[in-house]
């Protein structure tokens, strides 16, 4: 594992955005670098310690699952060498396993969330109105438990500092048009349900997740961004599942948890995590790694 990053530094490439975790560069007209930090954001707010090899497990994984979900959909990744765009070995080795280059491609202004178990925000929906974004579901369901079937609840697409927002199906047939949104919601079920299946066989249980989406400039839809991360996804050790009880996690909920006990408004800037609690967060995505990928 190389040495924990906060923020990259490319000055012979120009830098586009720094966002909750990734900064991202230009190279040329068609393609971007993607430098994944270790930088970790909750509640929408980036906190101010890194999370040693984070930013590596989270490129890894993805990269794995862009990999296994190729016969699906196309994805953002580029056959671009590295090496052709970071000549310097000392840069290189700096980044780890944390860059992918990537095709430029126009992002959707929708993130497509599926939910297969009942938790977090959509707990607390289906407490109030019985269901979750207004999805009706059976009375009687139980914190984590698993839902009929999984669920599309989109969202919009925040910036850095602000909180995204669910909206309707039919919003996002109001930004898409209807065929588009309508293939952004059946491939994000059918990614998740074959993910989650294959997930649970390697004893974790994918309780939901978020993908994005991108057109090419032929409007091919591409999957973009990331992809069933930890960061991206909500992951349980099967083992330990019970309905009625939050799970213990390999992703960052364990962090959640422990803000949530802090006298803490969710607001800028973000308090200081101790260190047990950002050791054990690397050892919880180290090992969400492991037992996905058989690394």
């Amino acid at each position: 594992m190389s040495k924990a990053l906060y923020q990259s530094e490319l000055p012979q490439l120009e830098l586009l955005t720094r966002g909750k975790v990734r900064d991202i560069y230009a190279i040329d007209d068609g393609h971007l670098l993607i430098v994944t930090s270790d930088r970790l954001s909750a509640f929408d707010v980036v906190l101010p310690q890194a999370i040693p090899g984070k930013g590596e497990v989270l490129t890894r994984v993805a990269n794995f699952w862009f990999e296994r979900t190729g016969n699906i959909i196309p994805n953002h990744l580029s056959d671009m060498s590295l090496s052709d765009v970071v000549p310097d070995e000392a840069q290189r080795n700096a980044l780890g396993d944390r860059a992918i280059i990537v095709k430029k491609l126009k992002p959707l202004p929708v993130e497509a969330i599926v939910r297969g178990y009942l938790i977090g925000s959509g707990w607390k929906d289906y407490q109030r109105s019985g269901g979750v974004c207004g999805i009706g579901l059976p009375e009687g369901l139980n914190l984590a438990d698993k839902l009929p079937q999984a669920i599309y609840t989109p969202s919009t697409k925040a910036a850095v500092g602000e909180h995204d927002e669910n909206i309707s199906y039919a919003k996002t047939v109001d930004l898409l048009g209807e065929e588009l949104a309508a293939k952004v919601r059946d491939l994000s079920l059918k990614i998740y349900t074959e993910a989650a299946e294959y997930a649970l066989q390697r004893g974790i249980i994918i309780a939901d997740t978020k993908f994005e989406f991108g057109l090419d400039d032929d409007g091919v839809l591409h999957l973009i961004d990331e992809v069933l991360t930890p960061d991206s996804s909500r992951f349980w050790p099967a083992d330990q599942y019970q309905p009625g009880i939050s799970p213990p996690s390999f992703d960052k909920q364990y962090v959640r948890d422990y803000l949530e006990t802090l006298d803490w408004d969710k607001k800028a800037p973000g308090p200081e995590l101790p260190q047990e609690v950002i050791d054990q967060t690397a050892a919880n995505y180290a090992q969400a790694e492991r037992q996905l990928t058989k690394r």
